[in-house]
């Protein structure tokens, strides 16, 4: 599983513009108020479910998405969802509640988790996610993000949840 360390490396590696901010540990999206000042660009929330068949998803939405597990499911094509467990977060994704964030897609080397990413963060300028840690935020433009999952090779699925919809190519060039 990789580090802070080595995602930080990975991003060296693919040419991916990265800053990143230390600041005390935030577990919801509700404590960071005062840190997310601090910070330019839209910050993240970040959900590991699991659907009723068994397949994993990671949702990473703007911290002021509402998101309605109960509508989304027939939008992603998932049976019933619902929350996994941090013990299957940790085999994953490598990281702990708290710290859960798209950059831990580094981390499923299978790839059992399907990507969903909200149109909002799809578009803004700058996009903000834990590198693996709670203790610090790192900052990427949309095209570091896109480059970071073409590294990857993850498509994500975005998604409009301002009207639960599919959105075929959600990222801003």
């Amino acid at each position: 599983m990789l580090t802070r360390p080595d995602l930080i490396a990975f991003f060296d590696a693919h040419g991916i513009d990265h800053a990143t901010t230390e600041h005390e540990a935030v577990f919801r999206v509700g404590e960071g108020e005062a840190v997310k000042h601090g910070i330019e660009g839209a910050h993240s929330k970040n959900l590991f479910l699991k659907d009723a068949k068994g397949r994993l998803w990671l949702i990473s939405a703007q911290d002021t998405t509402v998101i309605d597990l109960k509508r989304l499911h027939p939008v992603i094509g998932s049976a019933r969802l619902s929350f996994g467990s941090a013990e299957l977060m940790v085999e994953t994704l490598g990281v702990t509640p708290g710290s859960v964030t798209a950059f831990a897609l580094a981390n499923d080397v299978e790839r059992r988790v399907t990507f969903v990413l909200d149109r909002a963060l799809a578009e803004a300028e700058r996009v903000n996610f834990h590198p693996l840690t709670n203790t610090a935020t790192t900052t990427v433009s949309p095209a570091g993000l896109r480059r970071f999952f073409q590294a990857l090779g993850i498509t994500p699925l975005v998604v409009d949840f301002t009207d639960l919809r599919v959105v075929e190519d959600g990222f801003v060039r």
